[in-house]
C-alpha cells in the first residue's frame, strides 16, 4: 500500500493515518506531496491523480483502489488486519473510541483554527494570549479534557482505551497542538498528552517534521519565516 501525505510539519490529517500504520507496523510506502496550492503545481497534479477530493491522506492499494478520509482509512485497515486491535476489542469501548474520533473529525473547530499544527514551532506566548481572550478555544479544550479523562479513568491508561488504538493515533496531532501552544489541561490529560508524544510512531513522525525545510505561508498565521 501507498499512503499519500502532505507536509509532516503541518498536516494533522496525514499524521493520523501515518501514525496509525506505523504504530501497528503495517507495511506501507509513504509518498510525501509537499503543499503547494498554486494552479498547475506539482501538488495539484499529483493529488488529482489519486484522490477525487484532492486532499490528503489517501491510502492506495497496489491495484489502484484508493481510500480517503482518516476515519475511512482506519476502518479499512482494521478490516484488512483483524488480527490487530486497531479498535478496542470490547464492543462498548470500540463504540466509544469511534464516537471520539467522529467528534474530533467534525468538531473542535476553534482549537484547530486558532492553534494549527506546526510541529517545528513553539508558541507559548500566543497560546497564553489565545487562552485569555478566546472563550470558544477554552470550551474546546475543556471538552477535550473531559473526554480524555473519562476514557482514561475507565481504562486505566496509559492510552485512551488501555492499549494504543486508532483513537490515540487520531488524537496525536492534538497532543502536538497542546504542547506547542502550551494550553493548560488537567493532570490526567497532560499525562496522556505526554504518553502520546512519547510513542515511537509519534516520535518518528515528529523527527521527520523537524527535518523539513519547507515553509508554507498559508499554514503559518503566527510568523512570516521559518
Amino acid at each position: 500500500m501507498k499512503l499519500y501525505i502532505g507536509n509532516k510539519n503541518y498536516s494533522s490529517w496525514s499524521m493520523r493515518s501515518g501514525v496509525l500504520l506505523a504504530a501497528f507496523r503495517i507495511p506501507f510506502e509513504e509518498v510525501l506531496l509537499r503543499f503547494d496550492f498554486s494552479p498547475g503545481s506539482e501538488w495539484t497534479r499529483q493529488i488529482a491523480g489519486v484522490s477525487p477530493t484532492r486532499r490528503v491522506p489517501v491510502l492506495v492499494e497496489d491495484n489502484g483502489f484508493a481510500v480517503w478520509e482518516t476515519l475511512a482509512i482506519a476502518e479499512y485497515v482494521a478490516d484488512r488486519h483483524p488480527e490487530l486491535a486497531i479498535w478496542p476489542r470490547d464492543v462498548q469501548a470500540r463504540a466509544r473510541a469511534r464516537s471520539l474520533c467522529a467528534e474530533m473529525h467534525a468538531g473542535f473547530t476553534r482549537l484547530r483554527t486558532v492553534c494549527p499544527m506546526n510541529i517545528e514551532a513553539f508558541f507559548p506566548d500566543v497560546g497564553a494570549r489565545l487562552w485569555a481572550e478566546d472563550e470558544a478555544l477554552r470550551a474546546d479544550v475543556a471538552r477535550l479534557d473531559a473526554a480524555w479523562s473519562e476514557a482514561l479513568a475507565g481504562s486505566g491508561g496509559p492510552f485512551l482505551f488501555g492499549e494504543f488504538s486508532a483513537a490515540d493515533a487520531y488524537f496525536s496531532p492534538v497532543a502536538v497542538r497542546l504542547s506547542r501552544f502550551g494550553l493548560p489541561v488537567s493532570e490526567a490529560a497532560a499525562a496522556y498528552r505526554d504518553a502520546l508524544l512519547a510513542h515511537p510512531a509519534v516520535q518518528d513522525w515528529v523527527a521527520d517534521a523537524m527535518r523539513e525545510q519547507h515553509f508554507v505561508a498559508e499554514d503559518e498565521p503566527y510568523r512570516t519565516a521559518r
